[in-house]
């Protein structure tokens, strides 16, 4: 192997390692507030029995009828996800590229990780991650009806994400010149990317609402309807208006700000010990 090769594949490994270590810890720090914007973003209006009436309401309607392990289910899908996220990352172009093939990575997770989150049985009783996704597999298999529900909604969602965050990010980065001094040089870092994750977000959003309305329970078992990406954006605005579109932003946003900061100092940290040890 030439030195070319041995430098490229050192630093994939640096980003994959250093990656996914950033996004297990964000992940089992932020994911309560995950949990919360599914919750949002499956209820249907006001007309849903199962509607919560705002963010302090869900927060204790799990907490009190599914406990303190409510808020962490479906914790295990994405967590499996991250390293094979991270590859994709690592060794794609950044943007919409990335997006797109990082979905087809972590789509069948994300089924798996809706269908736990729409429990809301204790967590006790609910079945486990591999008891959930053999029974979709056995029920509708690994095509678009199965495992692979909502790929289109799951596409979009991360790839107008990538595609606007590593835009704006990278755009504005340059245009802010750095500092000497490494607390405001992080502090540069971290609001440059909160910026550019709010404005993703608040983009991509309605392809998440979509996503999580395929990928959840549908309102009568067994008739589908929530089929497509935009046919369920359609739907959703005639019978619940735009602002139904944009369901679960603020946990989503909220999600952003320290997870955003766990991640960038976990990721420095790891990056920074791998190139001095390794």
């Amino acid at each position: 192997m030439t030195p070319k090769k041995q430098s490229l594949l050192k630093e994939a490994s640096h980003q994959i390692i250093a990656g996914g270590s950033a996004g297990l810890v964000e992940i089992c720090l932020m994911h309560p507030l995950d949990v919360v914007k599914t919750r949002f973003q499956i209820q249907r209006g006001k007309a849903d029995p199962n509607s919560y009436k705002g963010l302090g309401d869900c927060f204790r309607t799990i907490f009190r009828t599914e406990g303190v392990y409510g808020f962490y289910k479906g914790i295990l899908p994405p967590i499996l996800a991250e390293t094979p996220k991270r590859a994709v990352k690592a060794l794609s172009v950044a943007g919409l590229g990335s997006g797109l093939t990082e979905a087809l990575v972590v789509n069948p997770f994300e089924v798996v990780k809706v269908r736990l989150q729409a429990n809301r049985d204790s967590f006790k009783v609910q079945p486990s991650t591999f008891a959930q996704a053999r029974t979709i597999i056995n029920t509708d298999g690994f095509g678009l009806r199965g495992l692979n529900k909502g790929l289109t909604s799951t596409l979009g969602r991360h790839g107008v994400f990538n595609m606007i965050y590593f835009g704006f990010y990278f755009n504005v980065k340059d245009a802010i010149p750095a500092s000497q001094d490494p607390r405001l040089e992080f502090m540069r870092k971290f609001a440059i990317g909160l910026v550019s994750g709010t404005v993703s977000s608040c983009v991509n959003i309605p392809f998440d609402v979509a996503k999580s309305r395929i990928q959840g329970p549908q309102p009568v078992p067994g008739e589908i309807k929530y089929r497509s990406c935009f046919q369920t954006m359609a739907l959703v605005y005639r019978e619940e208006g735009y602002l139904a579109l944009y369901k679960g932003l603020i946990p989503k946003i909220m999600r952003l700000g320290p997870g955003g900061a766990v991640m960038l100092l976990v990721y420095e940290y790891v990056s920074g010990w791998l190139q001095k040890n390794w």
